[in-house]
């Protein structure tokens, strides 16, 4: 996607996402790219968003969402890596530590919803927001250690929905709790395990499949995805869609 003009990207995605005569300021949002190990191959977590969506329906996509003002005041049993923390508020606009950890706690939040994974150490665990309930009824401190910040995106101007989008990933033995029956809000049909090649065939979001081919490329010099790493940065400067590097 890099050196794309604003004209070129709204042809990939006008199917996809309808255009807003006016720009919309875009909202922090969080992705959870869950890895797990087979052999010498990596595998992951994606699910597939209903049909009557009418953001990306029928598109495979990882647990994600949009930050809430409650993800600010979670506790957390810890906190972000300083490598992380420091990608994390680097870049484009201004990102506070505590804004920086509100995003990175979206991230757990959404994949507990969407996919009815709970990531954290297991204790008691307290709060009034009704969103986290599911992490006080199972005994699971959110944890933020764990989190590796792989990626951002921000929706170019003039979509109906704009998003600014932190891609973090975490490793499955860093699930204390999976429950049997997925998330809560049922927001993805099925939640599969797949390789990385293959779940780049899949159908996926464009930007999606470069924040893969992203992924592939960390991991063959990094497999154990070390703290601060590289972190590409996709997003539209003048007329072009650019990809910086954090």
């Amino acid at each position: 996607m890099d050196g794309m003009t604003k004209a070129d990207v709204d042809r990939v995605e006008r199917s996809a996402i309808a255009l807003h005569s006016q720009p919309i300021r875009p909202r922090d949002a969080a992705t959870l790219i869950l890895l797990d190990r087979e052999g010498h191959e990596f595998r992951v977590l994606m699910g597939r968003r209903h049909a009557r969506h009418a953001f990306m329906p029928g598109k495979f996509v990882f647990p994600g969402g949009r930050t809430d003002p409650a993800d600010s005041r979670i506790p957390i049993a810890t906190a972000l890596h300083p490598e992380e923390e420091a990608k994390l508020t680097a870049g484009a606009g201004r990102t506070s530590p505590a804004r920086a950890r509100a995003i990175a706690l979206s991230a757990i939040r959404e994949t507990y919803e969407e996919a009815g994974l709970l990531i954290g150490r297991k204790g008691a665990f307290a709060t009034t927001k009704r969103d986290w309930q599911g992490f006080a009824e199972h005994g699971v401190r959110p944890s933020l250690e764990a989190l590796r910040f792989i990626a951002r995106a921000i929706t170019p101007p003039n979509r109906v929905r704009r998003f600014d989008t932190r891609f973090f990933s975490a490793w499955r033995e860093d699930v204390a709790v999976e429950l049997p029956d997925g998330g809560p809000t049922n927001e993805l049909e099925e939640l599969v395990w797949l390789p990385l090649a293959k779940a780049r065939q899949a159908d996926i979001p464009d930007i999606t499949r470069a924040i893969l081919e992203e992924l592939e490329k960390r991991l063959v010099d990094d497999p154990l995805l070390r703290p601060g790493g590289s972190v590409p940065f996709y997003r539209l400067v003048g007329n072009r869609f650019v990809r910086e590097i954090l």
